[in-house]
């Protein structure tokens, strides 16, 4: 699998394969040989372990998966990746690649039918321009998955894995952090790719929470008040809230002070247990209306 890393041996492959790589998927593959295999080892890849790769390129992160965990499920969107992969991963029993969209794929159904009895984690290195959406699918699907260890562009990856309540946070990282915590991992050269991007990456981590630590009353309430209050995030919170959710700015204001926070208190300055407090607070109060 070393020639996965080899500049002339992938040129070569891809030639005589007549591949193209695509701008619209995103695709750029790694060939950087300490990569995939530091990103297998860290992102639980390991026996007793199933992984579910996203988008396979050609294979060099899913056969450093396949030689640690017991298996690999991969959706993989573009076909024409197919006959190369019979090639590159030929040996390997324990990799299953289907033909999917990961936006739409039943990804639950996939861990169901693949993992059985096993521990499951997703590793991935994500094509820059779908990043956030797949990371939300798979945190809002609710997969019984233990780690998301993902390779993203690094100016992502600073809003990702940013403390709510930091200017580099945003509505994505505040439901990042209700699902899991996030964390950069190790930086990825822009180098170590084929072709090239214009950015360097990052390989991050989000572990998964076993237990809920906010204890929310209404999680639909608390994503409205986040993507809300982000959308407009230079304005105070309590007039972009008052015109959604029908309750007077006034009443807001006071609802604000009564949590220990200023009543013209921006969103961007928020932490998680303060945005977590204040959608109980009017969860309890829809319920005493």
């Amino acid at each position: 699998m070393e020639r996965l890393t080899d500049i002339g041996y992938v040129r070569s492959l891809l030639e005589r394969h007549g591949f193209h790589f695509s701008k619209a998927m995103g695709q750029n593959f790694l060939i950087n040989p300490t990569v995939c295999p530091r990103m297998a080892e860290l992102g639980n890849a390991a026996p007793g372990f199933g992984i579910l790769e996203i988008g396979t390129g050609i294979g060099t992160l899913t056969a450093e998966l396949a030689k640690r965990a017991d298996k690999v499920a991969a959706v993989e969107l573009d076909t024409r990746l197919f006959p190369i992969l019979e090639e590159t991963l030929q040996g390997f029993d324990n990799i299953h690649i289907v033909h999917g969209d990961v936006m739409t794929y039943d990804l639950a159904g996939l861990i169901a039918s693949e993992f059985a009895g096993l521990r499951v984690a997703v590793c991935a290195n994500l094509p820059y321009y779908i990043t956030s959406p797949v990371i939300m699918r798979l945190l809002e699907e609710r997969l019984p998955v233990e780690t998301i260890t993902v390779m993203v562009q690094k100016e992502a990856a600073q809003r990702l894995c940013a403390k709510v309540g930091s200017r580099e946070a945003g509505a994505v990282t505040a439901a990042i952090a209700y699902y899991g915590t996030a964390e950069k991992l190790f930086d990825v050269g822009r180098g170590s790719f084929l072709p090239p991007p214009k950015v360097d990456s990052v390989v991050m981590q989000i572990r998964l929470h076993k237990e809920d630590p906010w204890h929310v009353t209404d999680a639909g309430l608390l994503f409205s008040i986040v993507k809300l209050g982000f959308s407009r995030r230079r304005k105070q919170l309590a007039g972009i809230l008052a015109g959604e959710l029908g309750i007077s700015k006034e009443t807001l204001m006071a609802l604000l002070a009564s949590l220990g926070l200023p009543p013209d208190v921006r969103i961007e300055a928020m932490t998680m247990p303060q945005l977590t407090s204040l959608a109980n607070a009017l969860a309890e109060r829809d319920g005493m209306a």
